[in-house]
Formats: C-alpha cells, sequence, structure tokens
C-alpha cells in the first residue's frame, strides 16, 4: 500500500521574489502595438463576449475550481459598498489555471476584465479566445500604453472589475504575500476608483491530497487625497500589501515550500 505523502511535496530555491516565475507554461509573447485593439464597438463581439464569458467560461471556471481547489470565497459582502462603481481587485498570483477564473467567482455577478502579461494572448486558440473573457495584455510598446489605458478607463467607468497580479509572476501554492511595487497602485489614484484585495490561502485537506483554497476579499480602499500625489500610490500599496499579509497568515499548510537561494541549500 503507498504511504500518503506528507506535505511539502518538493522545496523550491528562489533568487528573485519580483522575478522569478515558475509557471510550467512556455509561451513566446507576441507584441502589442498601437495595432491591438483592446476596445471593440461591433454588436458581433459584444454578442461573442456575452456568450462566451456568461454561459461558457464562468460555469466551466465553477465547476474547475470546486473540483480541482474546493474553493470558497469569504467576506463578499464587502463588495455591497460599490454595487455600481466600477473597481480595481489586487490578487495574490498562486494558480497557473484557476487564477484566471477566481476574480470572476470571487465578483460575481460583476464583469471581470483581467491585466494580463501578452503570454496570455499568443496561445494559438485559446490566444483568441481570452480577450472575449476580458484579458487585457500590457502593451509592448508607447504608442500602445494610449489605447491600453483608454479600455482600463473605459471598463472602470462602465462599473466593471478589473482585477490586477501586482506579483506579476506565478508560484504555485505559495503561502506568503511577495513583495510588488507601488506603481501596480498607479490605476486607482489616476481615476480616484475603490480597490479591494482578494487573497487566496490553503487549508490542509490531509495527507496525500492537494490543499483546498479559500480566498478572501477586503476592501474598499480609497485613494488617501490628504496625502501628496506622487505619494498616494506607495500609501495605498502599503495598506493593500498589509490587509493581503494578515490573510495569507491564515493558511495553514504548505503545499510547495518556496526558500531563497543559498539560504539552506
Amino acid at each position: 500500500m503507498k504511504k500518503p505523502q506528507s506535505l511539502p511535496i518538493k522545496t523550491v530555491y528562489y533568487t528573485d521574489e519580483r522575478s522569478d516565475e515558475f509557471s510550467s507554461a512556455v509561451i513566446t509573447p507576441k507584441r502589442i502595438d498601437e495595432n491591438y485593439r483592446y476596445l471593440r464597438r461591433e454588436p458581433a463581439w459584444s454578442i461573442l463576449r456575452w456568450l462566451s464569458y456568461r454561459l461558457i467560461a464562468t460555469p466551466l471556471a465553477y465547476l474547475y475550481c470546486k473540483c480541482t481547489l474546493r474553493f470558497k470565497v469569504k467576506n463578499r459582502r464587502v463588495l455591497k459598498t460599490v454595487k455600481k462603481e466600477g473597481f480595481f481587485l489586487y490578487a495574490n498570483h498562486t494558480q497557473e489555471i484557476a487564477d484566471a477564473f477566481l476574480p470572476t467567482l470571487a465578483t460575481f455577478p460583476k464583469s471581470v476584465f483581467v491585466i494580463v502579461h501578452p503570454n496570455n494572448v499568443s496561445m494559438p486558440f485559446l490566444g483568441r479566445v481570452t480577450p472575449y473573457l476580458g484579458a487585457l495584455p500590457l502593451p509592448s510598446n508607447l504608442k500602445a500604453m494610449r489605447n491600453f489605458k483608454n479600455a482600463v478607463e473605459k471598463r472602470i467607468l462602465q462599473g466593471r472589475c478589473v482585477a490586477i497580479y501586482p506579483e506579476a509572476h506565478i508560484w504555485p501554492y505559495y503561502t506568503g504575500i511577495r513583495d510588488f511595487p507601488a506603481t501596480s497602485m498607479k490605476y486607482p489614484v489616476e481615476y480616484n476608483a475603490p480597490s479591494f484585495a482578494m487573497t487566496t490561502t490553503y487549508r490542509s485537506r490531509g495527507a496525500g491530497k492537494k490543499p483546498k483554497t479559500v480566498t478572501y476579499l477586503d476592501g474598499p480602499f480609497y485613494p488617501d487625497t490628504a496625502v501628496p500625489t506622487r505619494e498616494r500610490a506607495q500609501e495605498l500599496h502599503d495598506r493593500i500589501h498589509a490587509a493581503m499579509q494578515e490573510r495569507s497568515a491564515l493558511s495553514d499548510c504548505e503545499y510547495i515550500r518556496y526558500e531563497k537561494r543559498g539560504k539552506s541549500e
């Protein structure tokens, strides 16, 4: 009889928590230039967006997260403070597939758009689908930046959710909150929009089983207008980062251990 596997299942060594990437996907990103269309006005696009997002992606996302992660979302009531208002959602990046779904499930029925790496729109088939699901790829040059910012602004003004993974890189099952730059908070500061923190934690399901996830929502966090403009992003960053750290401490197991290279190798 096979002996149940104890946790953690492995140790991963990292060098820089801001730049190290542990996703298994190997994708050549395409260039997102000024010709990339962030906003589409054709009626057919809107219909396909609704069909893809509501009738296909959302039910599949729920089934996937429920079956593989036994996920739960807690403190969803905080979203009631911004029923019709657009907002930003900041989340820790710890799942290769589920992180594409969790913002939609956590904020349902709010429509969600996610700021993503160009990899997400570069895959042979799925790259054509992800824009219908709300992917907003980061621009590759300054000329494309204006179009990107126009798209973000429009979604906020429409009362949508714009989700951001400020850690940028995927560390599967990581139970801490990594350092991330305050520039991630420039959008809510610029639009004076509310933000929420979405923190996924990991709970033990017993020996030999992957942990389940419990995702917490906290907020809203508004930019502090009493702080000088150039300092507002940092001040907002500190509050959101602290809230995520507090929630991450609720994880009670370590499925994959991460240790800084040279510390205990």
